[in-house]
């Protein structure tokens, strides 16, 4: 059984908060690389999703840089996810037999896995006006129900521990 937290209130991220560094295969030598934003692109106009991207691998060397507009957000979990950018396999996933349990990066990890241990789970009240279809609101009800706690904090270790091996 797992260890119960106790509280976990809504911090009211979405998905496009932890989308500023994200933690991918890299396609030349298949070690962790991160896609972050392009120095180039530090202009603070225009949307944060479109601003220049670029993929940087410590193992290889490997630099790419993004200018699309195109950007292609995961649809779900049936599938291993990607990223927005390059379309390089995250990092931060593992295959569960429910669906596939991906992160951007460890904050996002670390977002799931406080939600997941607690025991009671506060959304922010109906009358707020703030963001209601928060990253934890759009979360699969696999991920949401207390019967398979353990099965995905046991996968959440899986992705750790996959990334401190690296």
């Amino acid at each position: 059984m797992a260890l119960l937290s106790g509280r976990f209130r809504d911090p009211r991220s979405t998905e496009y908060d932890f989308i500023s560094s994200i933690i991918v295969r890299c396609p030349s030598c298949g070690k962790a690389a991160r896609v972050v934003p392009a120095p180039e692109g530090s202009d603070p106009g225009g949307r944060i999703l479109f601003r220049p991207r670029r993929l940087v691998c410590g193992g290889c060397g490997l630099s790419r840089v993004w200018t699309g507009r195109l950007v292609a957000l995961s649809p779900g979990t049936a599938q291993p996810a990607t990223d927005p950018y390059f379309g390089m396999p995250l990092w931060l996933q593992v295959e569960t037999r429910h669906g596939w349990l991906w992160a951007c990066n460890l904050e996002h990890l670390d977002l799931i896995r406080r939600f997941v241990r607690a025991s009671l789970r506060e959304r922010g009240p109906w009358y707020d006006t703030g963001q209601k279809m928060t990253l934890v609101a759009c979360l699969p009800v696999w991920i949401k129900r207390a019967r398979n706690r353990d099965e995905i904090l046991r996968a959440v270790s899986r992705i750790h521990v996959s990334l401190v091996a690296t």
